[in-house]
C-alpha cells in the first residue's frame, strides 16, 4: 500500500471561518474544517484598478458605443482632410470576436461571454462605492489581459467564472474584510477577497480543501469529486500543459501567473481522487498538468539551481525562494510520482529534492525558521514548514529533513536569547542602545536611574540579529539600569538585566 502524505496544512491548524452566499443572496458564516491555514504570501499590493471605478476604461467605452463594432477605427469629422486611421483598439470584446472568428470559440460560448461581460459593465454603472470598485477591478483585469494579447480560449472558463462570482457577490453579498474566504451555495470552490481586486479563485485553498476531503474519509469523497469536477475545467493551457492560474495582481506580479505550490497541491489532490475512486481520468489530468514543472519562468516554475532544480512559488518572481512552497511542491510531485509511476514526475522530484536538501540549512537560524532568505517566518508558517519537513523526513529519511524538523519543533518551546551590546554612552547626544536577539520577538526596554525611576521605556516587534533602540539624551552622568525583555511568536519569554554607564 502506498502511503500518501503531504496535507496542505498541518492537522493542528485552525479552520478558517467562511462566508457562504446562498441562492437568495443571504450569506451565512460557517467553519469549514477543510479550508484552513495560510494561502499566499506576502500580502498582495493594492490594485490600481480601483482608480478606474469613476471613469470609463476602454472595455466599458466599447460596450457603450451605441452599436459600434469592437475596435472600429475613428473617422475624421472634417471634410477634405484625410486623417490617418487609428489602429483598432484591442479590448476584451474585440479579442472575444477574434477568437470566435478564428473558429476557436463556439458561437454559443461567444454569445454567452459577450452577454456576461456586457452585463457586468452595465452593473458597474449602477453600483456605488466598494461594490463598484471591486466589480470594476475584474473587468479592468479582463481588459488588460486581452489588451496584452494573453486572452486565450483556455483561459476564458476561469476568467468568466471569476466575473460571474464577483457579479453575484457584489450585487447580493455583504462587504468583506481583507482576506476573507468565501464560497457559494452548491459549489465546493474556495474564493478569497483581495481589496481592490474583488474575490479571486483561491487555487491553493481549493486544492487543499480537496486533500482535506480525501483525508476525512469515504463519506466526503462525493464532495471531493464535485470540487475537482468544478476545478478541472478551469485549468488553462500554459507551458505545454494545463495550469491553474491566478488572475489578479500579486506582490508585483501581473496576471495571469501560476504557482508551483498550487500546481503541485493539485497533483496531490488528483492523485488522491484516483486512489479514492479508481478513476484513471484523474491521473490523466494530473499528467497534463506536469509540463509546467519542466519549463522556465515566466511561463513555468523550473529554475536550474546549483544542486538540482528549484520550483518557484510565483512564475513572475524567479529570484524569490520561499522554502515552505518549495517543500510542499516536492511533496505533491512525490505523491503523484508514486501513485502514477510517472517517470518525469519522479525525475522532477529527484532534482528538486537534491536542491532542497542543499539549501535547507540556510533557512535554519539556530532559533527559528526563515520564510525566505533574510525574512523570518510567522508562527503559522513556522508550524507549516515544520509539518512539511516531518512529511519529507517520513518519505525520504533524508537526515537534513529529519534534523531540521526536530530543530524547528524545538524552537517552539525555547525562549529567545537576548544580549545587551551597548554598555557605555556619552551624555552629549541620544544613545543607540544595541542588543542581539536570537529570533523574531516583541522586545521591551526599560532604563532606570539610581533612584529606580524610569527615564526611558519602549517596545517593538523586531527580527533576529543585531537591533537597537534610540534612547533620548541622558543629561546626568551615572550608572543606569537596563532591563531587556523578549516574547517570541510562540509566547516564550526572556528577561535580562544590565547597566549603561553614561559619562560626560
Amino acid at each position: 500500500m502506498i502511503l500518501l502524505v503531504g496535507l496542505l496544512f498541518p492537522a493542528t491548524a485552525a479552520a478558517d471561518p467562511v462566508l457562504v452566499l446562498g441562492h437568495h443572496g443571504h450569506a451565512i458564516q460557517r467553519t469549514d474544517p477543510f479550508v484552513t491555514g495560510p494561502a499566499l504570501t506576502p500580502a498582495p499590493s493594492s490594485a490600481t484598478a480601483a482608480a478606474l471605478s469613476t471613469s470609463e476604461h476602454p472595455a466599458r467605452a466599447t460596450a457603450s458605443a451605441g452599436g459600434a463594432s469592437p475596435g472600429a477605427p475613428a473617422t475624421s469629422s472634417k471634410p477634405g482632410k484625410k486623417k490617418k486611421p487609428k489602429k483598432p483598439q484591442i479590448t476584451f470584446l474585440s479579442e472575444l470576436a477574434r477568437l470566435h472568428k478564428s473558429g476557436g470559440l463556439p458561437t454559443p460560448t461567444y454569445q454567452a461571454d459577450v452577454g456576461a461581460y456586457s452585463q457586468a459593465l452595465a452593473t458597474e454603472r449602477k453600483l456605488r462605492g466598494t461594490r463598484r470598485t471591486e466589480l470594476t477591478a475584474i473587468t479592468v483585469t479582463m481588459h488588460d489581459i486581452a489588451a496584452s494579447h494573453q486572452l486565450t480560449v483556455s483561459r476564458l472558463p476561469a476568467m468568466m467564472a471569476t466575473l460571474a462570482a464577483n457579479q453575484q457577490w457584489w450585487t447580493q453579498g455583504p462587504l468583506l474584510a481583507s482576506g476573507q474566504r468565501v464560497e457559494f451555495a452548491g459549489s465546493q470552490l474556495v474564493w478569497q477577497y483581495y481589496p481592490g481586486q474583488g474575490i479571486q479563485l483561491q487555487v491553493l485553498g481549493t486544492f487543499g480543501k480537496a486533500d482535506g476531503l480525501y483525508t476525512a474519509g469515504p463519506a466526503d469523497y462525493p464532495a471531493m469529486e464535485q470540487l475537482l469536477s468544478e476545478m478541472i475545467p478551469l485549468a488553462a493551457q500554459r507551458g505545454g500543459g494545463l495550469a491553474w492560474e491566478y488572475y489578479f495582481h500579486f506582490d508585483g506580479g501581473s496576471p495571469p501567473w501560476a504557482s508551483a505550490m498550487s500546481q503541485a497541491t493539485g497533483l496531490e489532490a488528483l492523485s488522491r481522487a484516483y486512489q479514492a475512486t479508481g478513476n484513471a481520468s484523474y491521473l490523466n489530468v494530473a499528467t497534463s498538468a506536469l509540463p509546467i514543472f519542466s519549463v522556465a519562468p515566466p511561463v513555468g516554475v523550473n529554475v536550474t539551481a546549483p544542486s538540482g532544480t528549484r520550483f518557484l512559488q510565483y512564475t513572475f518572481a524567479p529570484a524569490t525562494d520561499i522554502i515552505n512552497a518549495f517543500l510542499q511542491t516536492l511533496i505533491g510531485l512525490y505523491d503523484f510520482a508514486h501513485v502514477s509511476g510517472n517517470p518525469v514526475a519522479a525525475q522532477l522530484f529527484a532534482a528538486g529534492n537534491a536542491q532542497a536538501q542543499a539549501e535547507l540549512p540556510g533557512f535554519d537560524t539556530g532559533a527559528w525558521s526563515l520564510y525566505q532568505p533574510g525574512a523570518e517566518d510567522t508562527l503559522d508558517y513556522h508550524v507549516l514548514v515544520t509539518g512539511f519537513l516531518a512529511q519529507l523526513c517520513t518519505l525520504t529519511a533524508a537526515p537534513v529533513y529529519c534534523t531540521t524538523a526536530q530543530h524547528f519543533q524545538s524552537y517552539l518551546t525555547i525562549p529567545p536569547v537576548l544580549t545587551q551590546l551597548t554598555t557605555r554612552a556619552r551624555n552629549k547626544a541620544a544613545v543607540t542602545l544595541r542588543f542581539r536577539l536570537s529570533k523574531i520577538s516583541h522586545v521591551g526596554v526599560v532604563v532606570t536611574n539610581a533612584s529606580d525611576q524610569t527615564v526611558f521605556a519602549t517596545s517593538a516587534s523586531v527580527g533576529y540579529g543585531t537591533r537597537s533602540f534610540t534612547v533620548p539624551r541622558i543629561k546626568q552622568p551615572g550608572i543606569y539600569g537596563v532591563v531587556l525583555t523578549a516574547t517570541d511568536l510562540a509566547g516564550n519569554f526572556a528577561r535580562i538585566t544590565g547597566s549603561l554607564q553614561v559619562t560626560r
